[in-house]
Order: structure tokens, then sequence, then C-alpha cells
């Protein structure tokens, strides 16, 4: 059956069994940098999430998307359609996103990405666990994609488990990507920081801002 969540002024429709909507993916849609007319482009997509929390901040972008999944893809375009946003979702996968995205098209590339290794964590059939179990590679192919589809300049923001930030800051600066903002997220003061929120810069001058713990209970 169907579940609907308004986000500001939108309504994301979601399907059963699909990815649902996370507390990580309403935070990263608050912490991206976004400017009026940017060209965004959601790697990972679901349905639709982020493209609907970075509308409610800028109605003025064009909000692509891209999954390995089919039944996300149609049900990002239906959610962006129902709210009449400007974009639209591809099937493909990070590794080699199709044509239709192309290279160096974008200002802002944005990613809530798998947290598990296979054979790690929730790894459960189905769309969900899909959108949980990442590659043998990690997120290097993550970065390897954003690069492609960022213009020089253009951003690169995500969130993940502050366990693997020593990979994902190599990957980043080997794929050309300069780590720039980086937010830790906490459920209680006198607990260690379970989620980081990251934004890096294609071909960007070194320099990391360190932004204020955010405490999220």
């Amino acid at each position: 059956m169907d579940t609907t969540e308004q986000i500001g002024p939108y309504t994301l429709r979601q399907g059963e069994g699909l990815p649902r909507v996370g507390r990580d993916s309403l935070l990263l849609g608050d912490f991206a940098t976004l400017r009026r007319g940017d060209r965004v482009c959601d790697l990972g997509c679901g349905a639709g999430v982020l493209a609907l929390c970075l509308a409610r901040r800028e109605e003025r972008l064009t909000l692509d998307g891209l999954d390995c999944q089919e039944d996300c893809v149609r049900r990002t375009r239906e959610n962006l359609s129902a709210n009449r946003l400007t974009g639209s979702a591809f099937t493909g996968r990070v590794e080699d996103p199709p044509p239709e995205l192309p290279a160096g098209r974008y200002d802002l590339v944005i990613a809530n990405p798998p947290y598990f290794s296979p054979g790690r964590g929730d790894a459960s059939p189905g769309p969900r666990g899909i959108a949980r179990t990442g590659g043998a590679e990690g997120l290097r192919p993550w970065c390897r994609a954003a690069r492609r589809l960022l213009r020089n300049g253009g951003r690169f923001a995500l969130c993940t488990r502050p366990q693997g930030m020593a990979a994902l800051f190599a990957d980043l600066t080997d794929c050309g990507l300069e780590p720039k903002r980086l937010q830790p997220v906490q459920s209680a003061p006198d607990r260690p920081a379970n989620l980081i929120l990251l934004e890096s810069v294609a071909q960007g001058r070194p320099g990391l801002e360190l932004l204020p713990t955010l405490i999220v209970r």
C-alpha cells in the first residue's frame, strides 16, 4: 500500500517495500549548499526524497536522479511530476551513469549512499536491502560518478557513517573532489557521532570547515 509524507509544500508518495524517508536524508537536504537555478543530480534517488527536500528550500532547480531499481526511478518521476518540479530520473548504476546524465552538467550532486558492505548490516532482500548494501569498492564509485557529473567548482554532498571517513577522504581526493564542509551528527551530547554530512568541491582548493555538531534526538 502506498503511503505519503509531507516535505514542506510537497507530497512524497512512497511505494510498499521501497526505501523510506529517513532522518539522514532530511538532514542532508538541509545541509547541502544550494543556489537558485542549480542543476542537481541525486545518485541513488529512491523515491525522490532528496529532490523534494531541496525543492522546499529553492523551487528553481533542475532535479535529476539515478537509481539501479526501476521501481524507484518510476516513483521519482511520478513525485517530480505530481509536485510540478523540473527534472527526471533514469535507470542505471553509479559505476556507469547513462548518457542521459552527461558529464560536467551539474552544479550539485547529492547522495545518501549505502552504509553497509556486502554481507554486513541490513542485507535483507528487496529494494530496501539493495539500497542499504554497497559494492566491494565502497564509496569510490560514487565519488567517481559525482566528479564525472559535476562541472569544475560543482559540489558533492553526501551523508555516511563516520567509521569510513578515512577511506572516504582518500576516495574523494583521488577523484578530484576536495572536502570543504563537514558536520557530525549525534543522538545525544554524551554519545559519539553516528552520522556525518560532508560536502566537497570539484577541483576545489584545500581547506576543510568543521561545522558545529548537530544533536538530533
